[in-house]
């Protein structure tokens, strides 16, 4: 639960310091500016609260690591649903309301999780989770994408906090039934593991027979 709120709060911070001309910026994630990632964020925001007031009386389904589906496209940002986040993004055109946005809606979202039971449980997406396992899930989303923001940013003052990234490799080695090298460094991994970065000829030499489990396309 603690990690949950370092992981939203420095992410919520770096984009609290990212220039206005850098909206315009590509992000790590596939055919999305800064300004779509961080209308992406504002969505996901939204479902944190509304999972979070989603009561659920049945025994879970899933839990941090099953909550994640794994597809097998990996994303080029001309799915049509990405102009349900790419559209809102364009008619933000004063970085300091999106901004606002995030941050208006991203502290609700913050403190609705602060004051959660981690036991109980919750409905979203057709599943049944405790509280702490989604939130736990949403430690390896606030860090991709805070790892996504920054890539192309490299001024910026604000990273993913470390606990946050060697929990989210834990995590997505749990996903994908295999441990990474300890080589890699918890950034490297996550980034070749959603995708973000191919690995070089020595990283994929290392990986061996796993590096076909890679990249994930989780959903």
């Amino acid at each position: 639960m603690d990690l949950f709120s370092r992981s939203w709060t420095a992410l919520r911070t770096a984009v609290a310091e990212i220039p206005d001309r850098d909206f315009a910026r590509p992000s790590g994630c596939a055919g999305r500016l800064v300004r779509d990632l961080v209308c992406h964020l504002v969505i996901d925001a939204q479902d944190v609260l509304i999972t979070l007031a989603t009561p659920a009386a049945t025994e879970p389904t899933v839990d941090a690591v099953t909550y994640r589906h794994v597809g097998d496209r990996p994303p080029t940002g001309q799915d049509p649903l990405d102009a349900l986040t790419v559209r809102p993004a364009a008619t933000y055109e004063d970085p300091s309301l999106l901004r606002f946005h995030l941050d208006d809606v991203g502290s609700a979202a913050g403190r609705a999780a602060e004051l959660a039971d981690p036991p109980a449980r919750v409905g979203t997406r057709g599943e049944v989770l405790t509280v702490a396992d989604y939130l736990g899930a949403y430690v390896l989303e606030w860090t991709l994408h805070h790892l996504d923001l920054v890539a192309h940013l490299p001024h910026a003052r604000t990273l993913p906090p470390e606990e946050g990234l060697a929990r989210s490799r834990a995590l997505l080695e749990r996903i994908a039934g295999t441990a990474f090298p300890t080589s890699f460094t918890d950034r490297d991994a996550l980034l070749v593991a959603a995708g973000r970065s191919t690995p070089t000829d020595a990283q994929r030499a290392e990986l061996r027979d796993a590096a076909t489990r890679f990249p994930l396309v989780l959903g």
